[in-house]
């Protein structure tokens, strides 16, 4: 029920994953017609928010701040947790508690993706407040897999014999994605990855975005 463009999204773990995830969030790179930015994402690292504040930033890091931590939060990911919408964890196993989600906005979503242990367990995020919780796992509810995304986005290249691989595209997978679930609810955002139907969806969404671009 909150729109895309009011959501506070925080990521742990600032390596490949959690860049792509912050530009895709942040429309980096993308056309703002086809993409909506989220209001903010800040970055974390093993030492607390990305922030101007610190001497130790280079190279990309450094660059990051170009699209994140707009109002320059500093501190750990537990304390500039309070008031986010959305939580990204693409880090280490047993990181947050229930007390970290309670600091959140309320009707929270945390996404803990590490693996095999979650940041957060999934009954944790909801003691603390969270109404949506995702993992990688297939063990719980809304398993988040690259295997939903990856078949869809070459087979979609191909088809339309793209050289390479848009933002666009990247754009047109994801709503392809959100579009392929039937039946949303809390414990069902995504398809089942084994849903051999997903890939051909996606494939078609990103084969026409690849012809349109």
């Amino acid at each position: 029920g909150k729109p895309l463009s009011s959501l506070k999204v925080v990521i742990n773990g600032a390596g490949a994953a959690g860049t792509a995830i912050g530009k895709i969030l942040r429309c980096v790179g993308h056309d703002a017609s086809v993409c909506t930015s989220v209001a903010d994402v800040i970055m974390c690292d093993t030492k607390g928010a990305i922030h101007r504040g610190r001497p130790d930033l280079a190279g990309y890091k450094l660059e990051m701040l170009n699209y994140t931590n707009k109002h320059d939060r500093a501190g750990t990911v537990h304390e500039v947790i309070e008031g986010a919408d959305v939580f990204v964890g693409v880090s280490k196993g047993n990181l947050l508690t229930a007390d970290d989600v309670a600091r959140m906005n309320s009707d929270c979503m945390v996404f803990a993706m590490a693996n095999p242990q979650p940041e957060i367990e999934p009954d944790e995020a909801r003691r603390g407040g969270a109404a949506i919780v995702g993992t990688g796992r297939s063990d719980y509810p809304n398993q988040v897999n690259n295997l939903l995304a990856f078949p869809g986005v070459f087979r979609g290249a191909l088809d339309a014999r793209a050289t390479r691989i848009t933002e666009a595209m990247k754009i047109a997978a994801a709503r392809a994605l959100a579009a392929a679930t039937s039946d949303i609810d809390v414990d069902h955002i995504l398809p089942d990855p084994l849903d051999r139907t997903v890939a051909a969806y996606v494939a078609k969404a990103v084969a026409k975005a690849a012809l349109e671009g």
